[in-house]
C-alpha cells in the first residue's frame, strides 16, 4: 500500500456507545422456522454495541482505545471490556444494560432482535456527554456509534459533534432519527467522517436504495452531496458490493473480495475501524478504503461478532478504482 505524505496520528480512538448491549448470537442449524423447536449449534454472549465493537477492534490491532458508556464501574459489562484491555470511562446509567439477540442461518442470513435500553433523562445525557468530552481530549478520533436510548433527543449526536470540534476529529455511524438530525444541521454538525450504509445514505439524500446498492457511481454521487454540505469524508458500505469513499478530492469504489458469509453482525463496525486504522497509519484515501473493505469482509466471514485479526485480513485482494 502507498502512504500519504502526512505521517500517522497518535492518540487513542475514543468510542461512545450511548445504548450498550449484551450481544447474544445464536447459530441455527438451518433456516429459521417460526413456531418450531430448534436445537441451536452454538450460542455466544459478549459485551457489545457499535462503539464497543470498534474499541474491541482497536485492541486487537494494538491501538489504544477508550470506551465511553453508561454503566456502573463494577458492572460485569465493564469488567468484561477491561479484561480484554479496553479503558472504560463510565457515566451514570438509567437502568440495566439491554440485550440484543442475533439469529444466524448457515447461508449467512441474519435476524436481529434488539432491546430498547433504559429510558434516560437530561441528567443522564449531560453526564454522558461530559464524560465523552473529557475522554476525547487528546484522542486521535472520537466515534459516535449506534442507536440512542429511549428518552434521548434525536439531536444528541449533532450537538456532540459541535461540542467536539477543536477537541478531536469525529466519526459518526448511526441511523434513522439521529442521522436525519445530524444531516439537517449541516454544516454546523458536520463530522470528519460519516459511515452510512446504502439504506441510511438513501434516507438522507433521497437517492434510490436499490441503485445505491448496485451502482457505485450513484452511491458516490449521493455521498458527495454530503461532502458538499461540509462532511469531511463519507464511507458508504454497500454490503456484498463493498464500499464507496467520497471526500473533497474525489470518490473511489472497492468491491468486496469473495467471502463465504457466516455472520454480518459487526461487519459495518469493522469496516469503519479499518478506515480509522488506515488513517492512523497515514494511508492515502484509496488505501484507507481498501483496508476498510478488507476488515468488513473478514468480519462477515467469521462467526457472531468475532473481530478479525491480522491473519484474517487480505487488503491485497481488494481492488480500488477511482470514480471521478
Amino acid at each position: 500500500m502507498s502512504e500519504a505524505t502526512a505521517g500517522p496520528v497518535s492518540g487513542p480512538i475514543v468510542t461512545l456507545t450511548a445504548n450498550p448491549s449484551f450481544d447474544r448470537t445464536v447459530a441455527l442449524p438451518g433456516p429459521l422456522e417460526r413456531g418450531a423447536v430448534v436445537r441451536v449449534q452454538a450460542m455466544t454472549s459478549q459485551a457489545g454495541g457499535k462503539g464497543v465493537n470498534i474499541s474491541r477492534a482497536a485492541v486487537t490491532a494494538g491501538l489504544r482505545t477508550v470506551a465511553v458508556l453508561p454503566a456502573l464501574p463494577d458492572d460485569p459489562f465493564v469488567r468484561e471490556l477491561e479484561a480484554v484491555g479496553i479503558d472504560c470511562r463510565t457515566a451514570r446509567p438509567a437502568g440495566a444494560i439491554r440485550v440484543n439477540l442475533t439469529l444466524t442461518e448457515p447461508d449467512g442470513t441474519t435476524t436481529k432482535l434488539n432491546g430498547p435500553g433504559a429510558t434516560v433523562d437530561a441528567e443522564h445525557l449531560d453526564d454522558l456527554a461530559g464524560t465523552l468530552v473529557r475522554a476525547a481530549a487528546g484522542g486521535a478520533w472520537t466515534v459516535l456509534a449506534g442507536s440512542l436510548p429511549p428518552g434521548a433527543p434525536a439531536t444528541f449526536y449533532a450537538d456532540l459533534v459541535a461540542r467536539l470540534r477543536g477537541i478531536s476529529r469525529v466519526a459518526v455511524d448511526t441511523s434513522e432519527g439521529p442521522l436525519a438530525a445530524l444531516v439537517d444541521r449541516l454544516p454546523g454538525s458536520a463530522p470528519d467522517l460519516l459511515k452510512p450504509n446504502a439504506e441510511e445514505l438513501a434516507s438522507v439524500t433521497g437517492a434510490d436504495q436499490a441503485q445505491l446498492e448496485t451502482e457505485p457511481e450513484v452511491a458516490a454521487k449521493a455521498a458527495r452531496t454530503l461532502v458538499d454540505r461540509g462532511v469531511g469524508s463519507v464511507l458508504a458500505s454497500l454490503g456484498g458490493r463493498g464500499a464507496v469513499l467520497a471526500d473533497a478530492d474525489g470518490a473511489w469504489h472497492a468491491p468486496a473480495p469473495p467471502t463465504t458469509v457466516v455472520s454480518t453482525v459487526g461487519a459495518g463496525d469493522c469496516t469503519l475501524f479499518g478506515y480509522l486504522l488506515a488513517e492512523q497509519r497515514g494511508f492515502a484515501a484509496p488505501d484507507r478504503l481498501a483496508l476498510a473493505v478488507a476488515y468488513g469482509s473478514a468480519a462477515a466471514g467469521l462467526p457472531g461478532t468475532t473481530i478479525p485479526g491480522p491473519d484474517d485480513l487480505h487488503p491485497e485482494r481488494v481492488a480500488v478504482r477511482q470514480l471521478d
